[in-house]
């Protein structure tokens, strides 16, 4: 394959396909044309001496003539949640009965019935739509939803409505008790970045839910004349260790591959053509391929890797790809900052919240996304801190529960397990503790308290009640300092508390 042809492959997939659980679940009215044929896989057709009693029938959704001011809009759950980067609205065929315009939002509802978000977002402004035509838009923002809401002014058809992107599931849903999943699939977060060649089939559907329903439903290169292998590149959810991987040929059986060869590399977040040539451990040798059966290699000793390459030799194809594994600290961290650098504002602020209760911390550090790393935003948390009065340290202080009380709050009650096996003259002394150095300082007394016992936090207490307030306020807010340090790795490996 030639430069320019490999630049034409890309790695979004259509975040509201049917075939990933894609489905409109509501509209204000498809009197002449159903809304679920907005997500119809296929092309638009047009059938010019199709009517029944309602009308012409059309190929996609299309509502009534609007006799009063507004709009008509139904509502899409993407099969997969993630990041949309390019929307596509098609208007084949609706010549004389197109939108004027249209417009999209997005939520992430966190499990919410659709008419029970009420924070919605805009992703496209009221933007320009012409008759018979594929139109593309860039979003105006990079943010993760779960669902949209499509809207046409004032009313009319469209044919089919495209929202590419990259998925961004949750992980942590995913994943069994022991943080195993395929990592490999579009609907964890996998997603193919790269191929040698797509003549027949993109490499995307090695990665799709379910079986492949026939040999269009895979990966298949074209008839290979010279020497050579052809190959596609898998970015994994995250990075993980792999201990088994499948290779599906089910209905390959002229065109299977010879042999496959499967080889791994560690460089999270690399661009594909930023990988190195270098560093590719091979994690399944060469192994003779059979026609319409699934493979099934186990991996042993097997560093973590962020991608994958399945190298076919010399050419044929492939229905799926399966990629088993175990995600490490490493993959938790950068799978829960990435979901932080592209959350909504009001979502990124209350999950930093959770780290620290100064609204005002919480909405500079949102402000500065993206981070590059995890150590990023450790930085920028602590520059920001550095930068607030007291006021916005007393606020945060005033998130804590008291040393030694029970909590609703799961990161408090597992940062304070130390004091749940002390004993009640212990506890009662901290009660005491509190209680004196609240008359004296007036905010509660903060400690990092994860991994400390109760014996010791009430020695620091006493400790401290001997400083005048202006120390006492910079010693507390060192223990915040810390405390939001722990948190934030808390956030990112664990997700939201």
């Amino acid at each position: 394959m030639s430069q320019s042809e490999e630049l034409r492959f890309t790695p979004e997939i259509d975040l509201a396909a049917r075939r990933l659980g894609g489905m409109v679940l509501e509209a204000t009215d498809e009197f002449f044309a159903p809304k679920e044929r907005l997500l119809e896989p296929s092309a638009p057709t047009f059938d010019p001496d199709g009517f029944d009693d309602r009308g012409k029938l059309m190929d996609g959704w299309e509502t009534r003539r609007r006799r009063s001011e507004g709009h008509d809009a139904c509502v899409v759950r993407l099969g997969v949640p993630g990041v949309i980067g390019q929307i596509i609205v098609d208007t084949t065929h609706f010549r004389g009965n197109a939108p004027d315009s249209c417009w999209l939002q997005g939520a992430l509802t966190d499990g919410a019935a659709p008419d029970e978000v009420t924070d919605w977002f805009p992703l496209l402004g009221d933007t320009p739509l012409s008759p018979h035509g594929r139109h593309a838009f860039e979003p105006d923002r990079q943010v993760r939803v779960s669902h949209v809401r499509f809207g046409i002014v004032p009313d009319g058809g469209v044919a089919r409505l495209r929202l590419l992107g990259r998925p961004l599931p949750d992980l942590h849903a995913a994943a069994d008790p022991h943080g195993r999943l395929d990592l490999a699939a579009t609907v964890n977060g996998g997603r193919a970045v790269g191929c040698s060649d797509e003549f027949f089939s993109s490499p995307h559907n090695l990665l799709m839910v379910g079986d492949a329903r026939d040999m269009s439903d895979g990966w298949e290169t074209r008839r290979r004349r010279g020497p050579g292998e052809d190959w596609a590149l898998i970015e994994l959810a995250t990075t993980a260790t792999i201990d088994r991987i499948e290779v599906d040929t089910t209905h390959f059986k002229g065109n299977y591959p010879d042999r496959c060869i499967i080889e791994g590399i560690h460089a999270p977040g690399a661009e594909p053509k930023q990988l190195p040539a270098e560093g590719w451990v091979e994690l399944v040798p060469a192994a003779a391929m059979q026609p319409h059966l699934r493979h099934s290699f186990e991996v042993t000793d097997s560093p973590p890797v962020s991608h994958l390459k399945l190298r076919v030799l010399p050419d044929g194809g492939a229905a799926r790809l399966r990629a088993f594994g175990t995600v490490d600290d490493e993959g938790w961290r950068r799978h829960g900052l990435t979901q932080l650098n592209v959350a909504h504002q009001q979502r990124a602020e209350a999950d930093l919240l959770a780290c620290c209760g100064s609204t005002a911390w919480a909405r500079q550090v949102a402000a500065q996304r993206p981070f590059a790393d995890p150590d990023h935003l450790a930085e920028v948390a602590d520059e920001v801190w550095a930068s607030l009065d007291d006021h916005d340290h007393l606020e945060a202080f005033a998130a804590h529960p008291r040393i030694g009380e029970r909590s609703a709050a799961s990161w408090s009650s597992q940062e304070q397990s130390g004091t749940a096996s002390a004993e009640e003259h212990t506890l009662q002394a901290l009660a005491e503790g509190n209680r004196a150095y609240e008359e004296r300082f007036d905010h509660v007394f903060l400690i990092r308290a994860a991994g400390r016992s109760a014996e010791e936090m009430l020695e620091a207490l006493r400790e401290r009640l001997t400083n005048d307030p202006e120390t006492e306020l910079r010693v507390a807010a060192e223990e915040q300092r810390q405390i939001t340090r722990l948190r934030l790795d808390k956030l990112l490996r664990e997700g939201r508390p």
